[in-house]
């Protein structure tokens, strides 16, 4: 597996979807595939969302599971698209756990405390907070897509989610590639996060300086309209 990032058969696909943005009622939809990769998990692990070859972005940790990598990558993605909060955000992805934790558990854990129905606490606490806080104010669309099927935009980030935790693995340099245009380099998870396998299953996501990814909260009463969608129709959530 290369460490260099996605794949060039994995770019040559992303060819023909390089239109990511499209008009929408108005309105402009930035369209990307974030998924995870641990190798063992737990293990050496790695995320990443993708637009096109020229616009992506991966980190990982020494030490974590594929639904940390999986939360990771929508988290980025979110961050770095910060300053485009005005336009919906449509991202692909191939985890259901992702897509209902964010789009149907996730005000029951707050009701609760962020703890489960059976009274336990929610696994990847610190991600999910961080989650919760940057989706507040965002259009966000998720849409299921089944993985390792040929989807382009879902391989590539696959690719280089892999590629980051094989670098992990290897002790060789993280492909982190492009990021997003204007992003403030402040805002995104920028290179090695550091994360925790323990029992908890909890990360905290952090830069290379140890600074916290930032949640910002929206001042009350900004919903945000986030929808899961799949095959099997979609889901319509409130925060």
């Amino acid at each position: 597996v290369s460490a260099q990032g996605p794949s060039k058969r994995a770019r040559r696909c992303c060819r023909y979807a390089r239109v990511t943005q499209y008009a929408k009622m108005g309105a402009m939809t930035i369209t990307a595939a974030a998924d995870g990769s641990s190798l063992g998990n737990p293990g050496p692990a790695g995320w990443a969302w993708f637009i096109d070859e020229t616009c992506w972005h991966a980190g990982g940790w020494p030490q974590g599971t594929n639904n940390q990598g999986e939360l990771m990558a929508v988290l980025d993605l979110l961050l770095s698209t910060k300053h485009r909060a005005g336009e919906e955000l449509h991202i692909l992805c191939d985890s259901q756990y992702v897509i209902n934790s964010l789009t149907k558990w996730m005000p029951g854990w707050k009701k609760r405390g962020w703890k489960k129905g059976d009274g336990k606490p929610v696994l990847n606490a610190d991600l999910m907070r961080q989650l919760d806080a940057e989706l507040r104010g965002r259009q966000v669309r998720f849409t299921w897509v089944k993985g390792h099927a040929g989807h382009p935009l879902n391989e590539a980030a696959d690719s280089a989610a892999r590629a980051v935790a094989t670098a992990y693995q290897q002790h060789q340099p993280i492909p982190e590639g492009p990021g997003f245009p204007g992003a403030d380099s402040g805002s995104a998870v920028r290179g090695a996060a550091t994360g925790s396998s323990s029992g908890s299953g909890n990360a905290s996501g952090t830069n290379t300086s140890g600074t916290k990814a930032s949640g910002t909260k929206a001042s009350a009463g900004s919903g945000s309209a986030v929808r899961g969608s799949s095959a099997h129709g979609t889901q319509d959530t409130l925060f």
